[in-house]
């Protein structure tokens, strides 16, 4: 379901805290798909999120990295 609903709980993607600006909290980045819309991969230290129909990285960096859906409507 897209974003555009009013009664839509997002997916949000939940990275690590930025080392740059000293960050403590992890970062929520809301998304506009379903979680089942995305894959999540590890390759060493390496994690991508991917538009699993369009193919396009959305993320990759360090993790961990978790794919959740919101319990509330954004």
């Amino acid at each position: 379901m897209p974003i555009d609903s009013p009664w839509n709980s997002p997916t949000l993607m939940c990275m690590p805290p930025g080392r740059a600006g000293g960050g403590v909290f992890p970062t929520e980045t809301v998304l506009p798909l379903e979680a089942e819309a995305y894959a999540l991969t590890r390759e060493s230290e390496i994690w991508r999120v991917t538009v699993k129909h369009a193919g396009e990285v959305l993320y990759s960096g360090r993790g961990p990295v978790v794919l959740v859906e919101s319990p509330a409507p954004l």
